[in-house]
């Protein structure tokens, strides 16, 4: 018998005596619980540590402390890396939805604890980064190495990854709904009603393990202050158009930022000082920017905008409203640098959050803006909430996530229109621009990105390695017909590589093509292989995706074709193989 951990032993007797369906239930209790206790350390370590820097900035009296402390966190967090996880932990959502397509949903086991680790350190140090990725990496971890732990099939430990993202989602906010949705709109590329309810437990378990351990200060919630009036609807409208062109800017300008700090790829702890010092500039400027940014979500929500000019140099010119509405509007584009800089540096954390302060700010400067020009009375606080909505929705392209993600912080559904009238314009015009969220465009732009396609899923998990015939017999170049013949009588194949001795592929030949010449027994000694061999039809490369190879197949009409790394030949690859693979995993992904 196997030998098993103790602890998994309970698990093993009830996967035996139940069925899936009843199994998985149970484990998505589990891991649902596990992710919460995850998400609720995460944030109790992060509101730790800014106490304790808090209380060192105030004992020493020196505000540039506050530029010193986002440089550090970041060194820190690379040193950490690099010493206790070989220089990479595989950061973002889309690193798992990389694992999802491309790994069999196989997550790193060290990730269950390494993204809690690092960005605690990021974020309570200052890091201008959002917690929100990597919770979503830790909990995916802690679902896929559940399902691993417990051999369950590809579709099922994808599944309880989804669980696991769900529960720390929700666990963070206080908002399962969201954290269902976001698992549906950002991680599963197949969804079944059947798989709602695992979904909805996870979320559930993972929220009340947020209510009962967390205290009311580390939790993000907000009351309702003001209701919908119909007469805004327009004033919504327009801040969807201005969050979906914010949204824009946020994902081309991270990029570019990120392209930038991809030339320090290897020189990892001058990336890190640069890009630290950099984020220290700017926090400098904008002290808002030290942080997640919750805190000041709030102070815009309750309109009290010129308290974020306290610490800033530009409170030596007053507190103009003006001046304060500037103030923010600057703070919205340069939270796109300042969170940037720092997961480009090396810090850990992600986009989440940072959208959120950005459509907090997008939305105060929109609704001031209008009021300051008397041009009509609108709530500022509903506009700062409803603005997170938008670029949420915008960035993330999960607008049902940010819909409902914003109404359960909000603590009531009053402002449900229009956050559905603000997230679906921003969305609408972010997908004419940005077909692919932030997260997800450099992998749509390498074609490892798989949403809502079973059949470009299941090519993307197929492997050439794992396909090559290699019992074709090679036969070379400057051979004779009669040696050719006596290959031909030791195969069962009817196709033979022609092969040089740099093991370079030369051509093929077709024994339909030979079988008349080949009982000529006087051409044996005189008739060479390179007179009789012909061109492939195609070639297919060692480093080619399944699609690729797929399409070869059609334009060809071949049913074999060559393998080659780079020039040298490696075997043959045949369409009947790729169809009998396609159906074991296709049952594979489908069945439990």
């Amino acid at each position: 018998m196997p030998h098993y951990k103790k602890h998994k032993i309970p698990l093993l007797w009830l996967r035996r005596h139940t069925s899936g369906r009843e199994f998985m239930l149970v484990s998505s209790v589990l891991v649902g619980f596990t992710a919460g206790l995850a998400a609720v350390v995460l944030k109790s370590l992060v509101h730790y540590v800014q106490l304790l820097l808090a209380y060192g900035n105030r004992l020493l009296d020196q505000p540039y402390w506050l530029v010193v402390f986002p440089v550090v966190g970041i060194l820190l967090t690379v040193l950490v890396v690099q010493v206790f996880f070989n220089g990479s932990i595989g950061r973002g959502t889309a690193n798992v939805l990389y694992t999802i397509s491309q790994k069999s949903s196989l997550v790193e086991r060290h990730k269950m604890y390494s993204h809690v680790l690092t960005s605690a350190i990021t974020a309570g140090f200052g890091g201008s980064a959002g917690l929100e990725s990597p919770i979503v990496v830790t909990g995916s971890a802690i679902g896929s190495n559940y399902g691993s732990d417990y051999h369950l099939n590809y579709r099922d430990r994808t599944l309880l990854l989804a669980c696991g993202a769900a529960a720390g989602i929700a666990a963070v906010f206080n908002a399962p709904i969201a954290g269902v949705l976001f698992a549906i709109e950002v991680l599963l590329t197949d969804i079944s009603i059947a798989a709602f309810t695992p979904l909805i437990i996870s979320a559930v378990v993972g929220t009340l393990c947020s209510r009962f351990i967390l205290e009311e200060e580390i939790l993000f919630n907000i009351g309702q202050r003001d209701f919908f009036a119909a007469g805004h609807v327009p004033y919504y409208v327009l801040l969807g158009i201005l969050a979906g062109i914010v949204s824009v800017y946020y994902t081309r300008m991270a990029l570019r930022v990120e392209e930038v700090f991809e030339s320090y790829q290897t020189k990892v702890y001058t990336r890190a000082l640069v890009g630290g010092a950099l984020l220290g500039l700017l926090i400098m400027l904008f002290p808002p920017l030290f942080g997640e940014g919750y805190d000041s979500i709030m102070v815009l929500e309750r309109n009290n905008a010129d308290k974020l000019l306290q610490d800033s140099w530009l409170a030596f010119f007053g507190t103009n409203e003006w001046l304060v509405l500037g103030f923010v509007g600057a703070l919205a584009l340069m939270k796109v640098f300042a969170t940037t800089l720092t997961i480009a540096s090396g810090g850990n954390g992600g986009n989440f959050a940072p959208s959120m302060f950005v459509g907090a700010c997008a939305g105060y400067f929109f609704s001031r803006i209008i009021n300051l020009l008397q041009i009509s009375n609108l709530p500022v606080s509903s506009f700062a909430m409803v603005g997170m909505a938008g670029i949420l929705s915008g960035v993330m392209h999960a607008p049902l996530t940010a819909v409902f993600l914003i109404a359960e912080i909000t603590g009531g559904y009053t402002l449900m229109i229009p956050l559905m009238i603000v997230s679906a314009s921003s969305f609408a015009m972010v997908k004419f621009f940005e077909p692919y969220s932030l997260d997800t465009k450099k992998l749509a732009q390498k074609g490892q990105l798989l949403k809502g396609n079973k059949d470009r899923t299941i090519l993307h998990i197929m492997k050439i390695s794992h396909l090559i015939e290699s019992d074709f017999q090679p036969v070379a170049p400057e051979a004779t017909l009669g040696e050719l013949v006596q290959v031909i009588a030791h195969s069962r194949r009817n196709i033979f590589p022609v092969v040089n001795a740099a093991r370079g592929l030369e051509g093929i030949i077709y024994l339909e093509n030979v079988r008349e010449i080949m009982f000529k027994t006087e051409k044996y000694d005189t008739v060479r292989v390179r007179e009789l061999m012909v061109k492939p039809p195609a070639a297919v490369q060692f480093n080619d995706s399944m699609a690729e190879v797929m399409k070869k197949f059609d334009e060809s009409g071949a049913w074999n074709l060559p393998v080659l790394r780079q020039e040298e030949y490696l075997g043959f690859v045949s369409k009947s193989s790729i169809f009998t693979k396609y159906r074991k995993l296709l049952i594979k992904t489908t069945n439990a």
